[in-house]
């Protein structure tokens, strides 16, 4: 690759002063929207056309195109839903840019595609978001998501007939959907109508839509003006009985609010108060409500409350686990609990007073969960899925204690070539991390290596079926992914361990991740390429910076790469709970130590850096990635390349679609090929 003339990013005067110290910010005239800034939309394209350029150059780039597309060729499902005998879920066949949500008459009748996104746009870039059908299937409520962003357009559809009918419900963005027991309606979440014209995200609610009835009548439920940080969360139970309300500041904690729907009044009544747990339905059975719950199980329990006793506490019905407990439904008259061993699924069954009642079988080791069902059918359904093992929906009998296949696709991989290993690792504390290694069973010494992390908001980094990974491991790669501190792999207290001022702890992880692969030969001696997107993008911006000779390469994308302004953008306040507020002279300081932004320096050879992130991302704003290149290119980094691909009518990653993420993620394999030495072939 020849030497790089990079486009000149104009730099300013402009700066903060944050507790008594000065920051300075040149390139802060980047936060501008390329929509309306010319300036911005002029830089975008110069960056655009660098970075093309110099990945056309790749020889890697055609090859894993193609394979890409091969392996994402096949079909994609979801859960389906059962609704008044009819079955809901989504399809994509293969390559379609988006998937259809079909519906089908009987468990095993003919399939009929209710709502096809692919023909809203010309390219792809219309998205079907979150959707639910009414109790009797009759109904469906549907999100349109458009070019990526998180804002939405509610709107419903006739099953029987397929007609769109008038109603349109605006300003939704982090919604729910949940429709009354009788099919008059709906509940959903939104902000106010001011909120969609700026970047201040405050005072999301809780609406009634009565079909057939103007959005400006809709009635409001359930507010907290007092704490407009609070983003609420609304589903109605099974049984139709309850409408159950969580609101959160953005952190793994919520309170609680149930609505009697029998109750003509539909008055809210808090239940939960504070927000010093993590709290949420399983489903109920008369005026037993069922919970799932952190409160005193820093791995979780489930408890249950008597909604009839307006004195009740809940009470503990299952108690905490060594395993962490995931998920629990109410299917089919037993309680279903999706525990986490080691980062491996296992399904444990209880009967409705707590008593063990065996395991439900699965197809080998791996990820399982997401049920549907209702409480009184013994039918239901769920998801397994592996590193080596492709995404497929299972039909469960309750009463038999058996799942069979109900849809399995057939994919152009030779999964049996694939070995899957867990390991553990000491991180620089001492702490025993857990990492997978998925490689082709022939390769046997060391390889170019691709090292994956996230590390933050309690997420874990579970096992499942990602194609292309399996393009780099084809080619002779090894795909390396740590379950570091941040995430949740085992409960609350994995999480909290890297959140607020031990961020760090999360980078020291994944730093110990990266050693741990060179000292075990797993890895070539300049074959490292490190990838994280979002969190995980934030992730390895902060490692590059503070390890940049472990690396040959690293692919942050869509990140949060300036830690003193994030609060400022979108919904930046809600990471507060997670990174801290840079308003705080505390904080301040643990953000300032790791910002990746704000961390570059001219002292170090960096490795290859090929960032990735969309113009229209209104979740994590393209400024971060902008100006973090920016400062990349400013400095004298080293012989190899900094550049920032940019994505055009694309937002965070939801709704993208299939062709843009397969062009993305064929030039981000291709650049890290390149760079680490791994013969595409």
């Amino acid at each position: 690759m020849h030497p790089i003339v990079y486009p000149e990013t104009r730099r300013t005067d402009a700066f903060d002063t944050l507790h008594g110290q000065r920051i300075d910010d040149p390139y802060r005239w980047l936060e501008g929207d390329a929509r309306s800034d010319g300036e911005v939309a002029a830089w975008i394209a110069a960056q655009n056309a660098v970075t093309d350029a110099c990945l056309a150059g790749l020889p890697g780039r055609a090859i894993f195109r193609a394979r890409l597309e091969a392996l994402q060729n096949h079909e994609k499902f979801t859960i389906p839903r059962e609704r008044g005998g009819r079955y809901f879920y989504t399809r994509n066949p293969g390559l379609e840019n988006q998937a259809a949500l079909l519906v089908r008459e009987g468990v095993d009748g003919p399939d009929r595609v209710l709502i096809d996104p692919n023909t809203w746009s010309e390219h792809g870039t219309r998205a079907l978001a979150e959707w639910a059908p009414s109790k009797d299937g009759a109904l469906l409520a549907y999100a349109v998501q458009e070019d990526g962003a998180d804002w939405r357009t509610i709107k419903v559809i006739e099953v029987a007939s397929g007609k769109i009918l008038d109603d349109a419900l605006s300003w939704a963005r982090f919604t729910s959907i949940a429709w009354a027991p009788d099919g008059s309606g709906f509940f959903y979440t939104r902000y106010p109508e001011t909120a969609a014209s700026g970047d201040a995200l405050a005072n999301h609610a809780v609406y009634f839509h009565a079909l057939g009835t103007p959005q400006a009548s809709d009635r409001l439920l359930y507010a907290t003006p007092e704490r407009p940080e609070l983003l609420h969360f609304v589903e109605v139970t099974d049984s139709g009985r309850h409408a159950v309300i969580t609101s959160t500041p953005g952190t793994q904690t919520n309170n609680l609010v149930v609505i009697d729907l029998q109750d003509a009044h539909w008055q809210p009544r808090t239940v939960i108060g504070n927000f010093d747990a993590e709290w949420s339905s399983v489903g109920d059975a008369g005026s037993t409500l069922y919970l799932l719950t952190s409160d005193g199980a820093e791995r979780r329990r489930l408890a249950t409350l008597d909604l009839a006793d307006a004195n009740a506490a809940p009470r503990e019905l299952i108690p905490e686990d060594s395993a962490v407990l995931g998920d629990a439904r109410l299917v089919g008259g037993r309680l279903i609990g999706t525990y986490l061993v080691d980062v491996k699924t296992q399904l444990w069954r209880f009967t409705l007073d707590g008593r063990p009642d065996g395991v439900v079988p699965l197809p080998g080791i791996g990820s399982a969960g997401g049920f549907q069902g209702h409480p009184d059918d013994n039918e239901a359904f769920f998801v397994f899925t592996s590193f080596n093992a492709p995404t497929t929906i299972y039909r469960y009998d309750v009463a038999a204690n058996t799942a069979s296949a109900w849809a399995a696709p057939t994919v152009d991989a030779d999964l049996e070539s694939i070995v899957v290993e867990q390991r553990f690792y000491a991180s620089r504390d001492g702490a025993r991390v857990p990492i997978f290694l998925i490689r082709r069973s022939d390769v046997t010494g060391p390889a170019p290596t691709l090292l994956h992390g996230y590390g933050a908001f309690g997420i874990s980094m579970i096992s499942y079926y990602e194609p292309s990974l399996l393009a780099w491991i084809e080619q002779g790669g090894v795909v390396a992914i740590a379950n570091i501190r941040g995430g949740g792999e085992y409960g609350k207290a994995w999480h909290e361990a890297a959140r607020l001022d031990k961020k760090q702890t999360s980078y020291d992880d994944f730093i110990a991740a990266a050693e741990y692969l060179h000292a075990q030969g797993i890895v070539t001696q300049d074959g490292l390429a490190v990838h994280g997107e979002s969190g995980g993008g934030l992730l390895v911006g902060a490692v590059v910076n503070q390890r940049p000779e472990l690396f040959a390469a690293a692919l942050p994308g869509v990140g949060v790469m300036d830690m003193l302004r994030f609060h400022r953008f979108t919904g930046g306040r809600l990471w507060m709970g997670e990174f801290g507020d840079p308003d705080d002279a505390t904080r301040f300081r643990t953000l300032l130590s790791y910002s990746p932004y704000h961390n570059v320096a001219s002292d170090k050879r960096y490795p290859a850096i090929l960032v990735t992130t969309a113009d229209t991302d209104d979740r994590v704003v393209p400024a971060h990635s902008f100006k973090y290149v920016a400062a990349l290119q400013h400095i004298d980094a080293g012989p190899r390349p900094q550049l920032v691909r940019i994505e055009t009518q694309a937002g965070h990653g939801a709704g993208k679609p299939t062709a843009k993420a397969i062009a993305e993620m064929a030039d981000k394999w291709a650049f890290a090929a390149h760079w680490t030495g791994l013969k595409v072939e």
